[in-house]
């Protein structure tokens, strides 16, 4: 039996996506497939609940262990706090704990300039990616702190280099590293490591970006020099888990560039 093996994993925006080719393009979909091989029992998240339906089915019957889909939405104008607790309730209810959390979800309005930027569209971004992430750390925090767990939220390069268009969602992903940062700093006595991973994969919504947005893509999303766009499960998911491992309990506060070699930072 691995580490991970009947422990329980939250992980927000998992619900199943299909590219136009018909294979899945989801990178939360692609973590929970990469925890569901380790054992781990799975809370996913989202709007569409055909989707977390169809995750559920599929990890279930492939790979034996239990997954409760929970339909949430962070958003401009509800009862945000009341919406996440109750996902961490029913968590906590179904599988008597919490190990790991995985702050994957965020919407945006990506192609967009930031002088055309209306509110709504700020918003979207940051309720959807930054507060979810708050919320979701808030109410987990207490069970996180009794198992030692871990957290590993998601950022964009976006942030880290400026892209065009991508302001509101730039935003989002920079108040996300910035909250993992002090996270880290509180929580290191608690034995919670918090990391951030800034991916590059070829998803379902990036599709969307470039057949909506073909400009802003061109402009943005340029091949890695490994020559492909990361694998979901394997390139993307299978770092998410190693992160939750043991062996990477003293890496924390850090933000990991999965872009095939694009991510460069100083």
């Amino acid at each position: 039996m691995g580490f991970l093996t009947g422990k329980t994993a939250i992980i927000t925006g998992a619900g199943r996506a299909v590219l136009s080719d018909g294979s899945c393009g989801s990178i939360g979909y692609g973590i929970a497939t990469a925890f569901a091989k380790e054992g781990a029992n799975l809370v996913i998240t989202g709007r569409n609940v055909k989707k977390l339906e169809e995750a559920k089915s599929e990890l279930e019957a492939k790979y034996g262990i239990r997954v409760l889909p929970v339909q949430a939405d962070v958003c401009a104008g509800t009862d945000n706090e009341a919406t996440v607790q109750n996902v961490v309730n029913q968590t906590v209810d179904t599988f008597g704990g919490i190990q790991v959390l995985v702050n994957n979800a965020q919407a945006s309005a990506s192609g967009v300039p930031l002088a055309e930027h209306t509110t709504e569209q700020f918003d979207l971004a940051l309720y959807s990616g930054l507060y979810a992430a708050f919320y979701y750390m808030k109410a987990c925090y207490p069970y996180l702190a009794k198992s030692k767990g871990s957290v590993i939220n998601f950022a964009s390069g976006a942030g880290l280099f400026g892209n065009f268009g991508q302001c509101s969602y730039a935003a989002a992903k920079e108040g996300i590293r910035g909250l993992s940062r002090v996270a880290a700093t509180e929580w290191g006595k608690d034995g919670i490591n918090v990391n951030v991973i800034c991916p590059l994969a070829w998803t379902a919504k990036l599709e969307q970006f470039q057949q909506a947005y073909p400009d802003a893509f061109k402009a943005n999303v340029k091949m890695p020099p490994m020559g492909h766009y990361a694998n979901p499960e394997t390139e993307i998911g299978r770092v998410c888990v190693q992160l939750a491992m043991p062996d990477f309990k003293y890496l924390s506060g850090e933000t990991l560039t999965l872009e095939g070699g694009m991510g460069l930072r100083p």
